[in-house]
C-alpha cells in the first residue's frame, strides 16, 4: 500500500510518541526509587523528595515530549490509525522495565507485546487517507452535521447520566462508571485535538486559522473534556486497581474514539470492505494483547509483591492522571524495597 505524506508523518509521530511516553514512565519510576533511596521516603507514602530527583523530570520532559508528537500525530493522519498505535508504549515499558528495573516480564506478557505488534502492522497497513482540509470552517461543518450531533448529544446524555445518578449509588463499587466518564469525553477531547491540531498545522502552513471562532472553540473544548477525563481517571484509579482500570479504560476510550472519528471525520469513506474488516481485526488483535498484558502484569505483581505499573492510555489526560497516581500511590510499593531503602540511607548516613 501506499501512504500519503501525511499519513506516514502521523505514523512516525505515533510511533515516536508511544516510544517516548513508555520510556517516560520507566524514567520516572527510576527517578522514584533514587529519591526514596536518598530519602528513605517513598512517594506512595506521601513523599515528595522525588521533585528534586534530576531523573525524575526528565522523564516528566520525556513524557510531554511524546504527548506533543501525538497531539501534531492527530494533524496529519486519521484517529483511526494515531489512536491504537498508543497501544506500542505498552511494548517500549514492558521491555524497559525488563532491562533497566529487573521487572520479570511473563511469557504471557511477551505474547501480548507480539500480539500488539501484529494488530497495528494490520491497522497501518489497511489504515484510511487523510482527508485533506483546508480551513478550521471545514472542520466546524463536520462537527455540526446531523450525525455527529446525534453522537454528541447521546455522550453528553450518558455523562450526565452516568455522574449524577450512578457515580453517587454505585460509582466506587462499579469500575464501569468512572471509566465511562472518561471514555465517553475521551472520544470528545479527541476529535476536537484533531481539530485543533488541523488548524496549528494550518496557521504554520500560513493559512491563519487563528481568527476564526471555531479554533477558540475547540480549545475551549479540548480544556473542559481533559479536565474532566482527568477528575473522573483519577477517582477510577484512586478506587480500583489499575490492573483493572487500565484495559478497560483503554478498550472503550480507544472503541468510543474510533466510533466518533469515523461519523465525525467518515474516515472509512472509499474503503472497501476488505480494508475496513482488516483495520478491526487489527483494532480487536491489539486489544486482545493490551488486555494479556494487563493481567499478566497483575499476575506477576501478586507473585512477586512488585510494584510493575505499565501505562496504556493513547490519550494527554491518561497519561498526567496516571503519572499523579503513579508518584503518589501505586509507585515503589514493595516493602523489600523500602527496607533496601532504609539500609541505604543508614550506610549514607555512617
Amino acid at each position: 500500500m501506499v501512504f500519503s505524506k501525511d499519513n506516514m508523518t502521523g505514523i512516525i509521530l505515533a510511533l515516536l510518541s508511544s516510544v517516548f511516553i513508555g520510556a517516560s514512565f520507566i524514567i520516572k519510576k527510576k527517578g522514584l526509587r533514587r529519591a526514596a533511596v536518598v530519602s528513605g521516603v517513598r512517594a506512595g507514602v506521601g513523599g515528595y523528595s522525588y521533585l528534586l530527583e534530576p531523573l525524575w523530570w526528565i522523564g516528566m520532559i520525556t513524557m510531554i515530549v511524546g504527548e506533543i508528537a501525538n497531539f501534531v500525530a492527530y494533524a496529519f493522519a486519521p484517529a483511526v490509525l494515531v489512536t491504537p498505535l498508543g497501544a506500542l508504549s505498552i511494548i517500549v515499558s514492558a521491555v524497559l522495565a525488563q532491562i533497566i528495573l529487573k521487572e520479570k516480564l511473563h511469557p504471557l506478557g511477551v505474547l501480548g507485546c507480539v500480539l500488539c505488534i501484529i494488530g497495528s502492522v494490520v491497522i497501518v497497513v489497511h489504515a484510511p487517507q487523510e482527508h485533506p482540509i483546508s480551513s478550521v470552517k471545514e472542520i466546524w461543518y463536520m462537527a455540526t452535521q446531523k450525525a455527529f450531533l446525534l453522537y454528541m448529544g447521546s455522550v453528553i446524555v450518558l455523562v450526565f447520566i452516568l455522574v449524577f445518578y450512578f457515580a453517587p449509588q454505585c460509582g466506587h463499587s462499579n469500575v464501569l462508571v468512572f471509566t465511562g466518564i472518561c471514555s465517553l469525553m475521551g472520544s470528545l477531547s479527541v476529535m476536537s485535538v484533531k481539530a485543533l491540531g488541523t488548524s496549528l498545522k494550518l496557521t504554520v502552513e500560513g493559512k491563519n486559522q487563528l481568527i476564526y471562532l471555531e479554533t477558540w472553540a475547540f480549545m475551549f473544548i479540548v480544556a473542559v473534556c481533559v479536565v474532566t477525563q482527568m477528575n473522573y481517571l483519577n477517582k477510577a484509579l484512586d478506587t480500583f486497581n489499575t490492573a483493572v482500570v487500565s484495559p478497560i479504560y483503554y478498550v472503550m476510550f480507544t472503541t468510543l474514539t474510533i466510533v466518533a472519528s469515523v461519523i465525525m471525520f467518515k474516515d472509512w469513506d472509499g474503503q472497501n470492505i476488505g480494508s475496513i474488516t482488516s483495520e478491526i481485526c487489527g483494532f480487536i488483535v491489539v486489544l486482545s494483547g493490551t488486555i494479556l498484558l494487563h493481567v499478566t502484569k497483575d499476575v506477576e505483581r501478586s507473585s512477586s509483591f512488585r510494584g510493575n505499573y505499565t501505562p496504556t492510555s493513547p490519550s494527554l489526560s491518561t497519561r498526567l492522571c496516571n503519572s499523579n497516581v503513579e508518584s503518589h500511590k501505586h509507585e515503589v510499593e514493595d516493602e523489600s524495597f523500602a527496607e533496601e531503602a532504609d539500609s541505604r540511607r543508614q550506610d549514607l548516613q555512617v
